[in-house]
């Protein structure tokens, strides 16, 4: 009900006493599709903010506000130093204006997700906030009331019909009238109903922020769960502003962030299931090299121009069946299938490269949204949009390098920051309390993280190939041997004003490894 008629009537009352004779200071946007207009006089500020978009507009009154200093547009700028000389509400309509000297009026059209305001001047074009409505150039504030034949007669002729008769009561009245059976009562008690709401709606006895329907809403009418009462209109306004969207802001961003994420996520799953069935084939095919190799051992025993031979394969220690071109010798069968073996490696290679970058993509995913379900308010919400926003985007430019390696190990994953930056965000933004944190003791390297798997305790093998890659990736890479702490997450801290990669650690434990990937592949 926050740009219905009847509270509007009770808004612009409210209004005109605070505005008229304040003079118009400054008008601008700095936020899409948001107008905040300032008035002024010795002493006294008076500002209007003005959210217009499709999703949501209403008015509210900040007390003060700070300008941006870029990204600001001035606008209305023939307004400024006009003072206002009276608040005119329109009768049965979701508009009101004020008039200025000099004969300019600044319209406020408020007719839900078309919203808009309007300064016309004498003799000048119409100057629109949002252009995107230009038949509103055609509007002439001086003739947008609406009389409407209210009386018993046209109520009786409607059948009582609301939407005929006060088209402006809206949803609340209705569900209001509602409660009290309205469609099953005769005429005249129909009628009787209507002129008791009537005078609520004309003289409300407080401002209602309630939650019907599951909707938060702002009502004349305590109908529904009743959350907030105020006695000012003005106030009312302001409160219902800030919660509706803190509310249905905060619900909607989440859903959209989380939907994006879980998108991509799914799609980066898929990637490295194909990547990785993909390298299951090409590993465990019989390779290219190891048929030219029999080829080759068995060139004696190929008759020339066969195109099917029967040879000892040495590989497996069986006959096998092998098929030949007519117009290839064996020789040059076995060379292209050197060639093809070659191409091969590559490939595998490519494939590795690209599934560890997909699960280096799938883990930082899975910790956004681990991220994004930790979060309860708008404030948290707004630090995690912008803390991930390289995530959010749709532009792949705007997509970011992990901050750590992976490895997988008896279904555990090993992380290795990249640098001191990077370990910082290993540490702090992809670790939980009950992951198991390591690092090679009192020299700078690598953070190392295996990651924490419910209900399942971190084999000694397992953190045994941590440890050698926290050795491996610090300064005791040459050492026979090296120390490395470890302890679960919850015991790593950060101090403030500590330099990159710097953490205070409690409780740990130490292993004595030697430093060494232990998933390279030994040539």
């Amino acid at each position: 009900m926050h740009q219905n008629y009847y509270f509007l009537r009770q808004l612009t009352k409210a209004l005109k006493p605070k505005l008229v004779g304040l003079e118009a200071a400054t008008a601008f946007s700095q936020n899409k599709d948001e107008l905040i207009l300032g008035f002024a006089a010795p002493a006294q500020e008076f500002y209007i903010r003005a959210p217009l978009s499709a999703h949501f507009s209403a008015l509210s009154f900040p007390t003060e506000f700070r300008r941006a200093r870029a990204n600001s547009v001035e606008l209305f700028e023939a307004m400024q130093g006009h003072a206002i000389e009276d608040v005119v509400q329109h009768l049965n309509e979701r508009s009101f204006y004020f008039r200025l000297s000099g004969g300019q009026l600044l319209l406020f059209k408020l007719f839900g997700n078309r919203a808009n305001i309007i300064l016309y001047q004498s003799d000048e074009l119409p100057e629109l906030f949002q252009h995107k409505f230009a038949g509103d150039a055609d509007l002439d504030p001086l003739q947008m009331d609406r009389p409407l034949q209210q009386n018993f007669a046209a109520f009786a002729a409607a059948d009582g019909n609301l939407r005929k008769v006060y088209p402006t009561f809206g949803d609340i009245p209705a569900l209001y009238l509602a409660g009290y059976k309205y469609e099953q009562q005769p005429l005249q008690i129909k009628w009787e109903l209507v002129q008791q709401l009537l005078e609520t709606l004309e003289a409300p006895d407080a401002y209602y922020i309630i939650r019907v329907e599951g909707k938060l809403r702002l009502s004349l009418l305590a109908l529904g769960e009743v959350l907030y009462t105020y006695d000012n209109p003005l106030e009312a306004l302001n409160s219902y502003a800030r919660l509706y969207l803190s509310e249905t802001g905060f619900e909607r961003q989440y859903s959209q962030a989380k939907q994006v994420l879980e998108r991509k996520l799914h799609l980066t799953q898929t990637t490295l299931e194909q990547s990785s069935q993909k390298l299951h084939q090409l590993r465990h095919d019989r390779s290219y090299s190891q048929t030219a190799d029999v080829i080759m051992a068995n060139l004696t025993n190929i008759p020339p121009r066969a195109t099917t031979v029967e040879l000892y394969d040495f590989y497996t220690d069986q006959q096998r069946t092998y098929t030949l071109k007519r117009d290839e010798t064996p020789q040059k069968f076995a060379e292209r299938l050197y060639r093809k073996s070659k191409n091969q490696h590559m490939e595998i290679q490519q494939l590795e490269e690209k599934a560890e970058r997909k699960l280096e993509e799938m883990i930082v995913l899975e910790d956004a949204l681990q991220a994004l379900h930790d979060v309860a308010d708008y404030k948290q919400l707004k630090n995690f949009l912008r803390d991930y926003n390289h995530l959010l985007t749709s532009k792949q430019q705007a997509q970011q390098e992990a901050p750590f390696r992976v490895f997988e190990t008896e279904d555990f994953k090993i992380l290795v920051g990249k640098s001191a930056k990077n370990n910082d965000e290993l540490t702090q933004r992809h670790t939980y309390k009950e992951d198991l944190w390591l690092h090679a003791k009192d020299v700078s390297g690598s953070h190392v993280v295996i990651k924490h798997q419910a209900g399942k305790a971190i084999p000694s093998t397992v953190l045994e190939k941590a440890a050698q890659l926290a050795a491996y990736y610090s300064k005791r890479k040459s050492d026979s041997l090296c120390p490395v702490l470890y302890t679960p997450k919850k015991h790593v801290r950060k101090p403030k004003g500590a330099a990159p990669g710097a953490v205070a650690v409690d409780r740990e434990k130490v292993i004595l490894v030697k430093p060494e990937n232990p998933f390279e592949r030994k040539k």
